[in-house]
């Protein structure tokens, strides 16, 4: 099949970019894939971070594209299309997080309408941070797809609220598997500068921080548990890590909580989670999240509110434990019963099994025989 992407590809970075890789580097083992990106993702002024683009000490996979379409230049829209009509597609691919994305991908998209068959794998479909645009996009972007890929409940809920006839395949979120293997704790450890000590237990809150993760939270936690436990926070902070950093020095635990924060590139995320007995997702939203499975890949139990479609990549008691709500003694109490409890080795085998079933293969195949069902649907 000739299948095309039009997504974040290299030279931008993040997790977006990376599934696309994944999704890119399975398909076209057996596929005619070709990629077209962006010239422009954001206009740095709506970017709160320090770059959108792979720097020269990040590690990425530089999949071959071609960029063509600018988000706010609506002559490149018209570009866009052309240049995939050009590629002869039988399948677009499409990733959609922000409605900010629906004029742009949207147009292209309704050019090619007849053309080849048009799926979108949702991110979000209501964002976490509302704006007044997002039904208005959402509905234009929405119906310019002949089907879904949907990683949640709370996603597919959200789809079917703005298209009850919409065409879709749930599946869960795939492993992800290009970080290495787990290392010895002790190694990941002393890689970071943080001294070993067997009687400590590790938490870690990794990935972008953005106040609907919680990471506030999670600080006011630690407060409530003993000195032998100890918080890695690594990611970059989108805004001020200032309320923060404030919470830390109230509760005086600046030697038990080590700060990273930067953008982890892919050849160090393994040393953080390697490091690690626990990962905390805080999140006061969410949809679904990446980071289970980054957690997953290194066999490493998450904590996580009972937020979104969180629960449904964590079984509770099983591979992870779910709180009710993002309060800090809530938190408190999961990671304190995590660690007092036999779950740290049974997470672990369960969460193995698991990873078996979740692989990029299995999610590729899935959508190519949707897209071939929707294509025979149509005839």
């Amino acid at each position: 099949m000739r299948i095309r992407f039009l997504s974040t590809f290299f030279p931008f970075r993040g997790g977006i970019a990376q599934f696309n890789a994944l999704m890119y580097r399975e398909m076209e083992k057996n596929h005619d894939v070709k990629a077209f990106t962006f010239k422009r993702q954001y206009p740095n002024i709506l970017f709160p971070g320090q770059t959108q683009y792979v720097t020269e000490n990040d590690v990425a996979d530089q999949i071959p594209s071609q960029a063509v379409l600018d988000t706010i230049n609506p002559f490149t829209y018209i570009k866009t299309a052309r240049a995939l009509k050009r590629s002869n597609p039988e399948l677009v691919i499409t990733k959609y997080w922000m409605t900010f994305f629906a004029p742009s991908l949207g147009f292209v998209l309704g050019r090619l309408k007849n053309k080849a068959i048009r799926i979108s794998v949702l991110d979000n479909v209501i964002p976490h941070e509302r704006r007044f645009f997002d039904n208005a996009f959402n509905r234009y972007f929405l119906k310019r797809n002949d089907g879904f890929i949907v990683m949640s409940d709370k996603v597919l809920a959200d789809l079917l609220h703005y298209k009850p006839d919409a065409k879709y395949v749930r599946m869960d979120h795939p492993v992800y598997d290009q970080f290495g293997a787990r290392l010895e704790q002790l190694e990941a450890l002393k890689s970071l500068g943080i001294e070993h000590n067997p009687d400590h237990k590790y938490v870690l809150f990794f990935g972008i921080i953005r106040k609907y993760k919680g990471l506030d939270q999670l600080i006011e936690a630690m407060s409530k548990l003993g000195e032998d436990y100890h918080l890695l926070i690594a990611g970059e902070v989108y805004g001020s890590f200032d309320e923060y950093q404030k919470i830390i020095d109230q509760h005086n635990l600046t030697n038990r909580i080590h700060l990273f924060n930067r953008y982890i590139p892919d050849d160090k995320v393994g040393f953080y989670f390697s490091a690690s007995d626990v990962c905390v997702l805080p999140y006061r939203s969410a949809t679904q999240s990446g980071i289970i499975s980054i957690s997953k890949h290194f066999e490493i139990p998450v904590i996580a509110t009972d937020v979104g479609g969180l629960k449904e990549s964590i079984s509770h008691g099983k591979t992870g434990l779910m709180v009710d709500r993002a309060e800090p003694q809530l938190i408190a109490e999961s990671i304190e019963r995590y660690f007092t409890s036999d779950l740290k080795e049974s997470c672990k085998l369960l969460i193995r099994e698991e990873n078996e079933r979740n692989s990029w293969a299995a999610f590729c195949r899935i959508i190519i025989e949707f897209a071939e069902e929707i294509r025979s649907n149509n005839r």
